[in-house]
């Protein structure tokens, strides 16, 4: 699996995981199967409760307005789990694998609408073709409708652990020097904390001052104590103390 860079809104950039082609085939397989799974029990259901006998004394154009109506769920269905799961169908969740945009953000509705789009030149009309040479001959592993997007998918399968998350242990005694933290969102706080754990880890004072200077811009905060570690730390800190409070 390839390496993907991604650019976060600290200027910093932050590798992960680009998803396989095996596990994008294999959760495009999974939805496959719940389509048709849908499909067969609307059918039952519709036989059952003899519907099709009163579609049948429909004229045409009612026939088909029916027929749409119980094909948009199959029509929609990646457009609809991506925009509401945030980047992942039913599939995607569970081969733990994300469409993302470049920038390092979530993607927008816009962003799920244009690869919805793409899927008829990447999947449908071209049987998969496209969509599987664009990705393997692509080094961000990305289909057309990635292209387009601005986004791309990677995996949710790394070993993660509580330095890779937002979490953070604070006492119940904890007192927050930094009530603007709230500002920030969970992802910017991700960035930032992943961030911080790898300047700490190699020493990068310019990569601190960064993160600090990010920080005060965006939050409106300045730093009291002059120290990078110690600021960028309470920062973290604050952060799960307003959040896991509200």
């Amino acid at each position: 699996m390839s390496e993907l860079s991604i650019n976060t809104t600290q200027n910093v950039t932050i590798n992960f995981t680009a998803a396989s082609i095996g596990h994008r085939i294999l959760a495009f397989g999974i939805d496959l199967l719940i389509i048709i799974a849908y499909l067969t029990s609307i059918y039952l259901l519709l036989a059952y409760t003899g519907f099709f006998v009163i579609v049948g004394g429909l004229d045409g154009w009612s026939q088909i307005a029916v027929q749409s109506l119980i094909f948009l769920p199959v029509m929609f269905y990646s457009l609809i789990f991506e925009t509401f799961f945030e980047g992942q169908s039913l599939g995607k969740k569970l081969v733990r694998i994300k469409v993302v945009k470049i920038e390092g953000y979530q993607a927008s509705f816009g962003d799920y609408l244009i690869r919805w789009l793409f899927r008829m030149i990447d999947i449908f009309i071209s049987s998969g073709i496209i969509g599987f040479v664009s990705i393997i001959m692509n080094k961000k592993a990305q289909r057309l409708g990635d292209m387009a997007a601005g986004t791309s998918v990677i995996t949710l399968r790394n070993n993660v652990n509580i330095s890779s998350t937002i979490l953070e242990e604070i006492h119940d005694d904890y007192i927050p020097t930094y009530p603007l933290v709230i500002k920030l969102s969970d992802n910017d706080v991700r960035i930032i904390k992943e961030n911080f754990i790898r300047a700490k880890a190699s020493r990068d004072v310019d990569l601190m001052t960064k993160l600090t200077a990010k920080i005060e811009t965006v939050t409106g905060i300045k730093n009291q104590s002059g120290n990078h570690v110690d600021f960028i730390n309470t920062v973290i800190k604050d952060y799960n103390f307003y959040t896991q409070s509200m």
